[in-house]
């Protein structure tokens, strides 16, 4: 059964809105952890400009085969195999980079690697969009935001509504300065980075 993620039909539209606009002069976009696949599809229809690179865990692979042979969209690539514990990821660069809804579910030393991995594919003057909850300043934006941080905990202790400084000082170590962040609905944010410099 293809598998269906509802926020992916209640978030797609929003963060469409901004994707418009931050990839409208992009080429290649990596999506890290495509998920159901459902983003990919709804992304790709409606931006015809943009590969849209999906990829996963391969135990998520086939699902996200099934919307893509559903939508035959020719953008829309199918997904490699990414894990942010990877020294090496099978994808050689891009100019954008887009992940839904993950970091929180990762433990600290992944979300340390992700940005590592993040980093070794993105060019300069690429763009990272990175949907989600955030705190700042070490606090919760809602009510909800810190009732999902305790659930997220209770299924694995290392999760958790990440901060935007934390993720900012990441994002600074790979040669990258956030250029918006943005309110989105239900207590979400995209924060978009840019890529000025090339490190090491």
């Amino acid at each position: 059964m293809k598998p269906y993620a509802e926020s992916c039909d209640i978030n797609g539209e929003p963060i469409l809105g901004v994707l418009r606009t931050i990839f409208a002069d992009r080429k290649h976009v990596l999506e890290i952890a495509s998920g159901t696949g459902q983003h990919a599809v709804h992304f790709g229809r409606a931006l015809p400009h943009l590969s849209w690179q999906t990829s996963e865990l391969e135990q998520n692979h086939a699902g996200i085969r099934m919307w893509l042979d559903e939508a035959q969209l020719p953008n829309v690539l199918p997904p490699v195999c990414i894990d942010a514990n990877d020294a090496h990821w099978p994808v050689a660069s891009v100019d954008a980079i887009f992940n839904a809804n993950t970091v929180h579910i990762m433990s600290w030393p992944e979300v340390e690697l992700l940005f590592s991995g993040i980093g070794r594919v993105l060019e300069v003057g690429g763009i990272l969009a990175l949907y989600g909850p955030f705190n700042y300043g070490g606090k919760f934006t809602s009510e909800s935001n810190a009732r999902f941080d305790d659930w997220l905990k209770s299924r694995d202790p290392k999760s958790g509504v990440r901060d935007f400084e934390a993720l900012d000082q990441l994002a600074k170590m790979q040669g990258m300065v956030l250029r918006n962040d943005i309110e989105m609905p239900v207590n979400n944010r995209t924060l978009v980075w840019q890529r000025i410099t090339q490190q090491p």
